[in-house]
């Protein structure tokens, strides 16, 4: 077994244009001095990265990297949640979605997905750069209108959702593949990816590819009302990335996972800071440590209640104490002693 690394902070939720969340250097060091060791960077926001410049310089990459461990942190990895979106945009989104595209591109669906996969390909050969072996991501959703089967789905539609899909992140998944890169999905509510079971009709359809893998994040699940720990047993040979985020889920007799078009303070199920909500991570820490997960423990602060602020200087300290260091011997070994056959057998009661 080995021991996963943390803690880590995903930076999206923080980056501001008031210091010290406005810039990569400032950032780095407040979080340092909250006690995290890796920053999950967003390729989206300027005023921390340059994905495009990162993608085509090495130069700049080492400046990255440098300014990272010059802070005390490492990248963990680079998230582009927000391109990986408008991958796959059913036209019922389009006008929510506008709002992740540049101006160039808005109102244009096919160069919206034009741009958003070459920005996809460029943020793996950024990674590569930075000497990262994965980023995180979303799939889109063209299906995710059509989650529940009323009205009647026609024979054949999510089969070739599924099928469309596969036609737009393969090549990408085929580019990732050529720089050595894993893309973790966060299977997320809103993406056509969203549970175990549509990440398998979506790994099927991209032919099993080996670099197509998960971004685990158990508050998705609780929210759903899943098994989020035997999710860990069924799919932890495709986990590659971890976000540390809790929630809370309380039904009640007005509200269940839909909610009722309540805001998220109103919802019954809702996110919450570390340790304030009902995610059991010290099982999740356990089963993924079992398993062998060698990545990052990354926290995604998002919660209806609490401050960023408190939540983030909450959060180093929350994952560091359900880090596991892996043990070199049984328990109890002191019991233990030289193998005799002899007094084996006689044990047993058979013949030596």
């Amino acid at each position: 077994m080995t021991a996963m690394r943390g803690p880590g902070i995903f930076l999206a939720q923080f980056a501001s244009d008031a210091a010290p969340f406005n810039s990569l250097p400032a950032i780095t060091k407040w979080a340092a001095g909250l006690g995290y060791k890796g920053v999950q960077i967003p390729t989206w926001d300027r005023r921390l990265f340059d994905l495009d410049l990162c993608a085509e310089s090495q130069t700049y990459a080492d400046e990255v990297v440098g300014v990272c461990f010059e802070a005390g942190v490492e990248i963990t990895e680079l998230s582009t949640h927000l391109q990986g979106q408008l991958v796959a945009v059913n036209p019922a989104y389009d006008a929510a979605f506008e709002a992740f595209a540049p101006e160039a591109v808005k109102g244009n669906r096919q160069a919206r997905q034009d741009w958003a996969v070459a920005q996809v390909i460029s943020a793996g050969r950024a990674a590569r750069k930075l000497g990262l072996s994965g980023t995180v991501s979303f799939t889109g959703s063209l299906a995710f209108p059509f989650l529940y089967p009323w009205p009647q789905r026609p024979a054949g539609l999510i089969d070739e959702a599924f099928a469309e899909l596969a036609r737009r992140w393969t090549p990408i998944l085929n580019a990732y593949d050529e720089v050595g890169v894993d893309i973790g999905f966060e299977l997320h509510p809103g993406e056509d990816v969203f549970d175990g079971a549509s990440w398998e009709r979506f790994l099927s359809a991209v032919a099993e590819h080996p670099r197509a893998r998960i971004n685990y994040d158990p508050s998705h699940f609780l929210l759903q009302a899943m098994d989020y720990l035997a999710f860990i047993d069924l799919y932890h040979d495709r986990i590659s990335a971890f976000h540390v985020k809790d929630a809370e889920f309380r039904p009640d007799g007005r509200q269940g996972v839909y909610s009722g078009y309540s805001a998220w303070s109103d919802r019954a199920g809702r996110f919450r800071s570390l340790g304030d909500g009902q995610v059991d991570f010290g099982a999740i820490f356990t089963k993924l440590t079992q398993h062998g997960y060698r990545g990052w423990a990354v926290m995604e602060w998002e919660c209806f209640l609490k401050s960023p602020v408190q939540g983030a200087a909450e959060g180093a300290p929350f994952i560091k104490q359900h880090l596991i260091e892996v043990t070199g011997q049984a328990f109890d070994d002191f019991a233990g002693g030289q193998v005799d056959r002899t007094a084996l057998c006689a044990m047993l009661g058979i013949a030596e």
